[in-house]
C-alpha cells in the first residue's frame, strides 16, 4: 500500500501536507523521517527515504507541527519538535550565509561603505546587502545612489536578512553593515537561497487556511529582513 509520502515524491509538483497547495519542489520544503521516527528538515532535498512536503512558510511548518500533520502524511508515528519551524529558519539562514561565504571567496563581494559606494559608481552591483541591525538611512542612501546610476526601472535585490555579526562571520570581517554583490554564478546561487529564506519568513497565509498571527521567527532566531521593497508583503 502506497502512502501519501510515496505518492508525493513523484512527478513535477509536490503537495503541501497542511494546505494542499501544489508547487515545484524548489518552491517547497521537504521533511524526512529518521530511523527513530523524528521529523528532519531536508532543505537541500538530499536525505534518503520517503519525504513529505510543506509550503515554504514558517507559519505552515508551525501548523504542521501543532496538528500532527507529519504523522498523518507518513502514516506512522512522526515526532516533530515544537521548535521545528525555528529550526528550519536556522537551517535556511545557515545555508544562505554559507553561500554568501562562497561568493566572497570567489571575489564577488565587497564590504564597507566606501567600497560599496565605489562599486555602485562603477555599475558593478548585482545586489546590495545591509545588516538588519544597521542604520536605515545608510541603506536608503545607497539604494537611491544605485537607482540614480542604473535607472529607476533597474531591478537590483536589496537584502536585509542578516545581522552584522552574521555578515562578519560569513565574510571573515568585522563590523560589516554594508556590502554589495558583483554579478556572477556564486552571487546568483546566494540570491536564490536568500530568496528562499525571505519567502519562508514572509509566512503568507493561504486562502485555504485561517490567518496565522504573529511576526514569524524573528524573536526566536534573530533579525529579519527583506530582499526588496515588498518584503513585508505576502510572497504569493
Amino acid at each position: 500500500m502506497r502512502t501519501i509520502a510515496d505518492n508525493e515524491e513523484r512527478g513535477s509538483e509536490r503537495t503541501c501536507i497542511v494546505t494542499g497547495v501544489k508547487d515545484a519542489p524548489a518552491a517547497m520544503l521537504r521533511f524526512a523521517l529518521s530511523a527513530d521516527g523524528a521529523v528532519v528538515p531536508d532543505i537541500r532535498r538530499e536525505l534518503p527515504g520517503r519525504g513529505v512536503w510543506t509550503r515554504l512558510s514558517f507559519a505552515v511548518v508551525r501548523r504542521a507541527t501543532s496538528k500532527q500533520a507529519f504523522s498523518r502524511a507518513f502514516r506512522e508515528k512522526a515526532e516533530a519538535p515544537t521548535a521545528l519551524a525555528e529550526t528550519v529558519d536556522l537551517l535556511l539562514t545557515r545555508d544562505a550565509l554559507q553561500s554568501l561565504s562562497m561568493a566572497n571567496k570567489a571575489g564577488l563581494v565587497v564590504a564597507g561603505a566606501f567600497k560599496v559606494d565605489a562599486a555602485i559608481a562603477n555599475g558593478e552591483v548585482a545586489a546590495l546587502i545591509q545588516a538588519s541591525d544597521g542604520a536605515a538611512d545608510g541603506a536608503a542612501k545607497r539604494r537611491q545612489a544605485l537607482r540614480t546610476k542604473l535607472g529607476a526601472a533597474a531591478e537590483t535585490a536589496h537584502i536585509n536578512l542578516f545581522s552584522s555579526v552574521q555578515l562578519d562571520l560569513a565574510l571573515g570581517k568585522v563590523n560589516v553593515v554594508h556590502a554589495a554583490l558583483k554579478p556572477g554564478a556564486a552571487s546568483s546561487a546566494f540570491l536564490g537561497r536568500a530568496e528562499r529564506l525571505r519567502r519562508y519568513r514572509a509566512s503568507a497565509p493561504d486562502t485555504t487556511e485561517e490567518s496565522v498571527s504573529g511576526g514569524g521567527p524573528a524573536n526566536a532566531v534573530g533579525a529579519r529582513g527583506e530582499l526588496d521593497d515588498l518584503a513585508e508583503r505576502p510572497s504569493d
